[in-house]
């Protein structure tokens, strides 16, 4: 708490800003950025006690400004467990941003496909998940500052939010897809048999983060909800060589999809 109230405090000493909405950008997936008016920005490495993103795509600041009429602090680049952090380290940010006042936080993030009817290029609304990470934020002495020792996790995926996406994305023509994503560790991609296993877990998709963000924020009683960005399809009878360049690319082009969403999400908010 020291360090999470040492990072807030230097925070607003250089912005004079509340933000209500929170959103994490996931790789490839920054350019949101483009459409915050009155954009500043704070490099992660000047926030004391704040981890630093090593992945090659994630950028690494704070953005504050408007969105949508809605005041924002965006995430550009986030933490994995798989960069070699604790998971109090991944969801340090979170942490940070609901204690500078945000009260709804809104996290995307690229996953590849398992379900076949799902397509590279796609939208899906995270309804519910399955955690294969092998710890998670939660575990050590509670911090009741935070939040209660027993989170329940029934709705971790905000039904209220989720209705709002869902609507965002009926008014844009969007075919949001709608599923169970699965986190894995990283930071290698799943075997065939492991794609099979999967789906047989319930998955429709499968990444490497998101979920101790999640985690973390029905802990603290902040709103979440998720959208992932299928990049890849994960057909373990047809699997082809990864080219994270491809994936990039395909994340760039789905991304003006997600921007349009959030958005108009943004926008139909109360």
């Amino acid at each position: 708490m020291k360090q999470l109230t040492e990072a807030v405090k230097y925070i607003e000493s250089i912005v004079n800003f509340k933000p209500v909405i929170g959103i994490v950008l996931g790789t490839g997936l920054g350019n949101l950025i483009n459409e915050i008016d009155g954009a500043y920005e704070i490099a992660y490495e000047d926030i004391p006690h704040f981890p630093l993103s090593t992945v090659e795509f994630h950028s690494g600041k704070l953005i504050f400004g408007t969105l949508g009429g809605k005041k924002i602090v965006a995430m550009q680049g986030r933490m994995h467990f798989y960069e070699g952090y604790t998971m109090s380290d991944v969801v340090f940010p979170i942490r940070v941003l609901k204690l500078l006042g945000i009260e709804k936080l809104f996290l995307s993030n690229a996953a590849g496909a398992i379900n076949l009817d799902f397509k590279k290029g796609d939208l899906m609304l995270i309804e519910d998940h399955v955690n294969l990470f092998p710890s998670h934020p939660l575990i050590g002495t509670n911090d009741e500052r935070l939040g209660v020792r027993f989170p329940d996790m029934q709705y971790a995926y905000h039904p209220a939010l989720n209705s709002k996406v869902a609507e965002a994305g009926a008014e844009l023509g969007l075919n949001l897809r709608r599923g169970v994503y699965i986190t894995a560790q990283g930071p290698m991609l799943e075997t065939p048999a492991e794609y099979r296993m999967l789906r047989k877990l319930g998955g429709d998709a499968v990444g490497m983060s998101t979920v101790p963000e999640v985690i973390a924020a029905n802990h603290m009683s902040l709103p979440c909800c998720a959208i992932s960005v299928l990049t890849d399809e994960c057909n373990p009878d047809d699997l082809k060589p990864i080219d994270i360049e491809e994936i990039i690319a395909v994340a760039g082009k789905a991304e003006q999809k997600l921007t349009k969403l959030f958005v108009k999400v943004m926008e139909n908010l109360e």
